[in-house]
């Protein structure tokens, strides 16, 4: 059974047996008792899963003729594939699973935010993206990828760029580099007065980036408040736990 690559789901398949090991081998530096594989397409990543001691397995995939494709060729995971996209599916296990995907592009920043959603159950993510994605995740203040993204995910997770995968190693190559990242999710998370004012306030203040925050954040804090020196500075030059401080300060 052959399958074919359809552009609306952003599907570019991982083809280098190279990187599938490698991201396999990082999957294996922690603990791997459930795992859910996103986007598993035609199984590259899938075979190699296989052969590790998971107790527990499921992959979900979107794509119609992938899910029969996988059924034909990994009979074993018949029952494991959840045919969905990851952003419509309830939450798929119980307990605590690890969550790794060659993630379509078109999704992988809304995948981001699933994985903050369900963040209490996700202690490890493996994720490739297109590069540009992975840097902004794990940029750090004082750069210009620095934004949304990098502090709401840096709040809950400690991240790590583990290498760039180049246009090649996929059918069809993308026209970009690509990168993985991990994301370990802290011991002790950043305290915020609560999670929507920290999602809210850092929304707003990369919304006018450019702007002092001042600016932006007017509508949340006493003007008094807005006098603080703090305020005179731009979003990308705050750290993550400044974010944070400032949800107690909010009207």
């Amino acid at each position: 059974m052959q399958y074919t690559l359809k552009k609306s789901l952003g599907q570019h398949f991982l083809t280098n047996e190279a990187i599938c090991k490698q991201i396999v081998t990082a999957l294996q530096e922690d603990s791997i008792h459930q795992v859910l594989e996103v986007g598993p397409g035609a199984g590259a990543l899938t075979k190699h899963l296989l052969k590790l001691p998971i107790q527990h397995f499921k992959a979900v995939e979107l794509d119609r003729e992938k899910v029969a494709y996988l059924k034909l060729n990994y009979p074993s995971i018949a029952d494991m594939i959840i045919e969905g996209s990851i952003l419509d599916i309830p939450i798929p296990f119980q307990d605590q699973f690890t969550l790794l995907g060659n993630f379509p592009y078109n999704i992988s920043t809304q995948i981001v935010f699933r994985v903050l959603e369900w963040k209490e159950q996700i202690p490890v993510m493996i994720g490739m993206f297109q590069k540009e994605v992975a840097e902004r995740i794990v940029s750090k203040p004082h750069t210009k990828v620095y934004g949304i993204l990098s502090v709401l995910v840096q709040a809950f997770y400690e991240v790590e760029y583990l290498f760039d995968v180049p246009p090649e190693s996929f059918n069809p190559p993308p026209k970009v580099m690509s990168g993985v990242i991990r994301l370990k999710r802290k011991a002790e998370p950043v305290a915020v007065r609560s999670e929507k004012a920290f999602f809210t306030l850092v929304k707003a203040a990369f919304g006018q980036r450019r702007k002092m925050l001042r600016n932006p954040m007017k509508p949340f804090f006493d003007a008094a408040v807005l006098q603080e020196e703090i305020f005179t500075k731009r979003a990308e030059q705050l750290t993550v736990e400044e974010f944070a401080a400032l949800t107690f300060k909010m009207g």
